[in-house]
Order: structure tokens, then sequence, then C-alpha cells
């Protein structure tokens, strides 16, 4: 090759190797921040202190007397109650129902898997129990 054929090459092949490396640097930049970003926590407002938020607004954008907020407070703890009562209805439904699935599948079983099933079903349940204490643990 003549000289000013190989030193165009060699800047050519430069300014091509130049643009890749600033493109992957950009582009890790880039991906970086934007998981970054969307892996922020945005901690969730307690119950009470939604209800205390409520209850302020109340007296003050809707000048609730302290009898109103009384009654508000009442209705608001009635509510509470009746979903309490509803997700505990619903808790026990939703274990019944469980339990007849996994009741049916080892009715499918032959007698020498009938073991092996049961022991599966006790690993689960330590490890249901296990991911339960570490949720407990981490909410603490």
């Amino acid at each position: 090759m003549p000289k000013s054929k190989l030193s165009a090459f060699l800047y050519l092949l430069v300014v091509f190797v130049s643009g890749a490396v600033v493109g992957a640097l950009t582009y890790r930049l880039y991906a970086v921040n934007t998981v970054l970003s969307n892996t922020a926590p945005h901690p969730r407002p307690s119950p009470e202190e939604v209800r205390k938020r409520i209850v302020a607004d109340l007296q003050t954008k809707v000048q609730m007397d302290n009898q109103q907020i009384a009654q508000v407070n009442q209705i608001m703890d009635d509510t509470r109650d009746a979903f309490r009562q509803i997700r505990d209805t619903f808790n026990q439904q939703g274990h019944k129902l469980h339990d007849q699935q996994w009741d049916k599948v080892k009715a499918l079983l032959r007698p020498d898997q009938v073991p092996l099933y049961d022991q599966w079903q006790a690993e689960r349940e330590a490890e249901r129990k296990r991911r339960e204490q570490q949720d407990q643990q981490n909410k603490k």
C-alpha cells in the first residue's frame, strides 16, 4: 500500500475504534443510570400515616369539626375491621382450595410415590416458613 493510503486507512481505523469505545462507554453509563433510577425504593406510607393525612386534610380542607372527625375515625375503624374479616375469610377459603388441589394430586400417585410426594411437600413447607421468617426479619 502506498503511504497515503496506509495513513488514511489507519486514521479511518482509529476513528472507527474510538467511536466504538465512546459508544460502549455511553451505553454503559446510560444503562447503569436507568437501572439505578428504576430500582430506587419508594416506600409506601403505612396505613396509619395515610389515615393521619386523610384526617388532617378533612380538618383543614373540608373544615370538619371534632365531632365529625370522631365519626370519620369510627367509620374508618369499622371499614378496617370489615376488610380484615373479608381477608381472613378469603385466606381460609384459599387455604382450603389449596389443600384440595394437593389432595387431588396425591390421589393420582402410585403407593411408591406417596412417600416421595410427602417428602417433597415437607421440603416446600420448610422453604415457605424460611422465606416468611426472612421476610419478617427484612421488615424490621
